[in-house]
């Protein structure tokens, strides 16, 4: 079971994710959100962590494309995350440029049905309100098509972690406030991240899930536009 915690803001909260068996991080561009962080903060998080051991992720929301790939980039991320109502044109050009694109949709969304035909790699459900962390309405998630990784999000919480991955079976699970100190705080608390991550692995081990395998190695040229 792939699990990212998002809304790292400090190096310390990034080395224990790291440390208990997160998968990826995400790192939260997006104006208005408690949780945002400067690109050159990012960078000096991301410049302290081992070297290809977790994923890292800059969250958007409606940003220009390619402010998205500088950003990415120059933080030295190896994907994007897009929360807003991006174009499948912008989707598709950062694709192009990164190495990992998440698509985020809320839930019910008729858009998630077309989904799979789209550039991004990981498809992730929130609640409408995202990053509330408010719990929606499962069965909304349940009507996604095949053929596509979907990561769970929204309210998710050790104590509720398993019951979600049982019935909306996604890919993988992405996680925030439900271990914060303090909904809101940005700062994680060790024993609810503990028990989010130890919950939501043994869940995909009693369903024989697929886990992640890292991305590429090699990240794109984004300065060369090919022309």
């Amino acid at each position: 079971m792939f699990v990212k915690v998002c809304g790292i803001t400090s190096e310390e909260d990034a080395l224990l994710a790291l440390a208990l068996g997160a998968d990826a991080l995400g790192f939260v561009f997006a104006p208005g959100s408690p949780r945002q962080l400067r690109p050159g903060a990012a960078r000096d998080i991301v410049s302290h962590l081992p070297v290809g051991e977790v994923l890292t992720i800059g969250v958007f929301r409606d940003e220009r494309p390619e402010r998205v790939v500088e950003v990415v980039n120059t933080v030295g991320l190896k994907g994007a995350q897009l929360h807003g109502r991006e174009p499948m044109s912008d989707v598709r050009y950062i694709r192009e440029r990164v190495g990992l694109v998440i698509q985020g949709f809320a839930a019910g969304d008729p858009a998630i049905a077309s989904a799979a035909e789209g550039p991004a790699d990981l498809v992730l459900i929130d609640a409408p309100e995202a990053g509330s962390g408010k719990v929606f309405d499962w069965s909304l998630a349940e009507g996604a098509p095949g053929g596509m990784r979907l990561v769970l999000a929204g309210g998710l919480t050790a104590d509720n972690v398993s019951e979600a991955i049982e019935q909306v079976r996604p890919w993988g699970v992405d996680v925030s406030s439900g271990v914060e100190t303090t909904p809101g705080s940005g700062r994680k608390d060790p024993r609810r991240l503990r028990r989010f991550v130890e919950a939501a692995k043994a869940a995909g081990e009693r369903l024989g899930g697929e886990g992640w395998t890292g991305g590429p190695d090699i990240p794109y040229d984004w300065q060369d536009d090919g022309t």
